[in-house]
Protein backbone atom coordinates (compact mmCIF):
# COMPACT_ATOMS: atom_id res chain seq x y z
CA UNK A 1 0.00 0.00 0.00
CA UNK A 2 2.48 2.72 0.75
CA UNK A 3 4.71 1.82 -2.95
CA UNK A 4 1.33 2.44 -4.17
CA UNK A 5 0.32 5.84 -2.74
CA UNK A 6 4.26 6.95 -3.24
CA UNK A 7 3.34 6.12 -6.54
CA UNK A 8 0.54 7.85 -7.43
CA UNK A 9 1.91 10.80 -5.74
CA UNK A 10 4.74 11.17 -7.84
CA UNK A 11 2.59 10.68 -11.16
CA UNK A 12 0.43 13.30 -9.79
CA UNK A 13 3.58 15.60 -8.94
CA UNK A 14 5.29 15.29 -12.26
CA UNK A 15 2.37 16.22 -13.95
CA UNK A 16 1.18 19.21 -12.07
CA UNK A 17 5.29 20.16 -12.95
CA UNK A 18 4.86 19.21 -16.44
CA UNK A 19 1.75 21.66 -16.62
CA UNK A 20 3.03 24.27 -14.36
CA UNK A 21 2.32 26.95 -16.81
CA UNK A 22 -0.94 25.17 -18.25
CA UNK A 23 -3.26 25.95 -15.24
CA UNK A 24 -6.47 24.16 -17.52
CA UNK A 25 -4.02 20.93 -17.73
CA UNK A 26 -3.10 20.55 -14.01
CA UNK A 27 -4.62 17.74 -12.35
CA UNK A 28 -7.60 18.22 -9.66
CA UNK A 29 -6.00 19.14 -6.23
CA UNK A 30 -5.69 15.85 -4.24
CA UNK A 31 -5.70 16.60 -0.58
CA UNK A 32 -4.30 12.60 0.33
CA UNK A 33 -1.90 12.99 -2.43
CA UNK A 34 -0.36 16.52 -1.67
CA UNK A 35 1.39 15.78 1.91
CA UNK A 36 3.57 12.72 0.14
CA UNK A 37 4.68 15.70 -2.35
CA UNK A 38 7.26 17.50 -0.17
CA UNK A 39 8.12 13.85 1.06
CA UNK A 40 8.68 12.44 -2.44
CA UNK A 41 10.99 16.19 -2.84
CA UNK A 42 12.95 15.41 0.04
CA UNK A 43 12.11 18.29 2.29
CA UNK A 44 10.67 16.37 4.91
CA UNK A 45 11.41 13.02 5.74
CA UNK A 46 9.30 9.57 5.66
CA UNK A 47 8.59 8.67 9.69
CA UNK A 48 7.90 4.94 9.44
CA UNK A 49 5.80 3.69 12.24
CA UNK A 50 6.94 0.32 12.89
CA UNK A 51 8.00 -1.50 15.96
CA UNK A 52 9.09 -4.65 14.12
CA UNK A 53 12.52 -5.02 12.08
CA UNK A 54 11.14 -6.75 9.65
CA UNK A 55 8.51 -4.06 8.73
CA UNK A 56 10.92 -1.17 8.71
CA UNK A 57 12.98 -3.19 6.70
CA UNK A 58 10.39 -3.05 4.07
CA UNK A 59 9.71 0.37 4.65
CA UNK A 60 13.63 0.92 3.84
CA UNK A 61 13.20 -0.67 1.03
CA UNK A 62 10.70 1.36 -0.24
CA UNK A 63 12.44 4.86 0.43
CA UNK A 64 15.36 3.18 -1.07
CA UNK A 65 13.57 2.43 -4.21
CA UNK A 66 11.85 6.20 -4.62
CA UNK A 67 14.98 8.06 -3.22
CA UNK A 68 13.32 9.46 -0.51
CA UNK A 69 14.88 10.18 3.58
CA UNK A 70 13.47 8.33 6.13
CA UNK A 71 13.11 7.84 10.07
CA UNK A 72 12.02 5.03 11.93
CA UNK A 73 9.67 6.07 14.84
CA UNK A 74 9.42 3.63 17.51
CA UNK A 75 12.05 1.32 16.80
CA UNK A 76 10.93 -1.04 19.70
CA UNK A 77 13.46 -3.81 17.88
CA UNK A 78 15.94 -1.31 16.88
CA UNK A 79 18.52 -3.67 19.01
CA UNK A 80 18.04 -6.45 16.25
CA UNK A 81 18.82 -4.26 12.93
CA UNK A 82 21.28 -1.57 14.86
CA UNK A 83 24.39 -2.57 12.86
CA UNK A 84 22.45 -2.07 9.96
CA UNK A 85 20.04 1.01 10.03
CA UNK A 86 23.44 3.10 11.22
CA UNK A 87 25.32 1.68 7.87
CA UNK A 88 21.95 3.09 5.96
CA UNK A 89 22.31 5.92 7.99
CA UNK A 90 18.65 6.57 9.09
CA UNK A 91 17.57 7.87 12.17
CA UNK A 92 15.53 6.29 14.84
CA UNK A 93 12.72 7.33 17.57
CA UNK A 94 12.63 5.03 19.90
CA UNK A 95 9.36 4.68 22.33
CA UNK A 96 7.16 4.51 23.52
CA UNK A 97 8.76 2.47 26.38
CA UNK A 98 6.58 3.44 30.02
CA UNK A 99 4.11 1.36 28.17
CA UNK A 100 3.00 -2.75 28.89
CA UNK A 101 3.80 -4.59 26.10
CA UNK A 102 -0.13 -4.44 24.81
CA UNK A 103 1.05 -5.23 21.08
CA UNK A 104 2.46 -8.95 19.86
CA UNK A 105 5.41 -6.07 17.86
CA UNK A 106 6.01 -5.08 20.58
CA UNK A 107 6.80 -8.25 22.69
CA UNK A 108 10.70 -7.35 22.83
CA UNK A 109 10.51 -3.60 24.01
CA UNK A 110 13.78 -2.90 26.31
CA UNK A 111 15.40 -0.38 28.03
CA UNK A 112 19.03 -1.87 26.77
CA UNK A 113 18.08 -1.15 23.13
CA UNK A 114 18.61 2.58 23.34
CA UNK A 115 22.59 1.17 24.88
CA UNK A 116 22.63 -1.14 21.58
CA UNK A 117 21.58 1.50 18.91
CA UNK A 118 24.51 3.49 20.69
CA UNK A 119 27.18 1.12 20.12
CA UNK A 120 26.38 0.96 16.97
CA UNK A 121 25.96 4.32 16.21
CA UNK A 122 22.90 5.22 15.36
CA UNK A 123 21.66 8.58 15.72
CA UNK A 124 18.68 8.50 17.65
CA UNK A 125 15.96 10.21 19.45
CA UNK A 126 13.65 9.23 22.84
CA UNK A 127 9.69 9.88 22.70
CA UNK A 128 6.81 9.01 25.03
CA UNK A 129 5.00 8.78 21.54
CA UNK A 130 2.03 10.97 23.22
CA UNK A 131 1.15 14.80 23.61
CA UNK A 132 0.46 16.67 26.62
CA UNK A 133 0.56 15.10 29.97
CA UNK A 134 2.73 11.91 29.35
CA UNK A 135 5.42 14.34 27.89
CA UNK A 136 6.67 14.92 31.57
CA UNK A 137 7.60 11.64 31.26
CA UNK A 138 10.27 11.90 28.70
CA UNK A 139 13.10 12.57 31.13
CA UNK A 140 12.12 9.24 33.17
CA UNK A 141 12.36 7.12 29.55
CA UNK A 142 16.09 8.80 29.11
CA UNK A 143 16.63 7.84 32.82
CA UNK A 144 15.19 4.64 32.45
CA UNK A 145 17.93 3.77 29.05
CA UNK A 146 21.09 5.05 31.13
CA UNK A 147 20.31 2.51 33.92
CA UNK A 148 20.98 0.33 31.09
CA UNK A 149 24.01 1.74 29.97
CA UNK A 150 23.25 4.54 27.88
CA UNK A 151 25.61 7.35 28.19
CA UNK A 152 24.40 10.23 30.34
CA UNK A 153 25.52 12.93 27.67
CA UNK A 154 23.84 10.86 24.41
CA UNK A 155 20.70 10.80 26.75
CA UNK A 156 20.53 14.24 27.19
CA UNK A 157 20.58 14.77 23.67
CA UNK A 158 18.37 11.95 22.73
CA UNK A 159 15.59 14.35 24.44
CA UNK A 160 16.90 17.77 22.65
CA UNK A 161 19.03 18.60 20.05
CA UNK A 162 18.97 15.07 17.91
CA UNK A 163 15.39 15.23 17.77
CA UNK A 164 15.12 18.72 16.44
CA UNK A 165 18.06 17.14 14.06
CA UNK A 166 15.73 14.52 13.00
CA UNK A 167 12.47 16.46 12.16
CA UNK A 168 14.84 19.32 10.78
CA UNK A 169 14.14 22.14 13.12
CA UNK A 170 17.57 22.33 15.05
CA UNK A 171 18.38 25.43 13.69
CA UNK A 172 15.81 26.93 16.03
CA UNK A 173 15.32 24.75 18.80
CA UNK A 174 16.76 21.61 20.72
CA UNK A 175 20.54 23.83 22.57
CA UNK A 176 20.55 26.80 23.96
CA UNK A 177 23.28 28.96 21.25
CA UNK A 178 23.03 32.39 19.82
CA UNK A 179 19.91 33.11 17.35
CA UNK A 180 17.67 30.39 18.73
CA UNK A 181 14.65 30.45 19.52
CA UNK A 182 14.40 31.65 22.93
CA UNK A 183 12.17 29.00 24.77
CA UNK A 184 13.98 27.59 28.05
CA UNK A 185 13.35 25.85 31.17
CA UNK A 186 15.31 26.38 34.14
CA UNK A 187 15.52 23.28 36.61
CA UNK A 188 16.11 22.82 40.21
CA UNK A 189 18.64 20.14 39.44
CA UNK A 190 19.48 17.24 37.43
CA UNK A 191 17.32 17.44 34.43
CA UNK A 192 17.23 13.25 34.69
CA UNK A 193 16.11 13.27 38.42
CA UNK A 194 12.47 12.73 38.72
CA UNK A 195 12.52 15.16 41.51
CA UNK A 196 13.58 17.78 39.59
CA UNK A 197 11.43 20.66 39.65
CA UNK A 198 10.91 23.42 36.79
CA UNK A 199 11.54 26.76 38.54
CA UNK A 200 11.04 29.22 35.72
CA UNK A 201 9.99 28.55 31.80
CA UNK A 202 10.42 31.22 29.41
CA UNK A 203 8.93 31.44 25.85
CA UNK A 204 9.88 33.93 23.39
CA UNK A 205 12.33 35.55 25.53
CA UNK A 206 10.08 36.03 28.62
CA UNK A 207 9.33 34.68 31.49
CA UNK A 208 6.10 32.79 31.15
CA UNK A 209 6.27 30.82 34.52
CA UNK A 210 7.85 30.93 37.97
CA UNK A 211 7.75 29.01 40.88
Amino acid sequence: MLREWLQRAKNYMEKKEKFADEPEKQPEYDIRLEPLVPVLKRVIPLRAHAHRADDVATAVRICEEFGLDMSWEHATEGHRIAKWIAEKGIPAVWGPSLSNRGKWEMRELGYDTPKVMYDAGVKFAIQTDAVGSTVRFLPICAALSVKEGLPYDYALKAITIVPAEIIGVADRVGSIEKGKDADLRLLSGDPLEYATKVEKVIIDGELAHSR
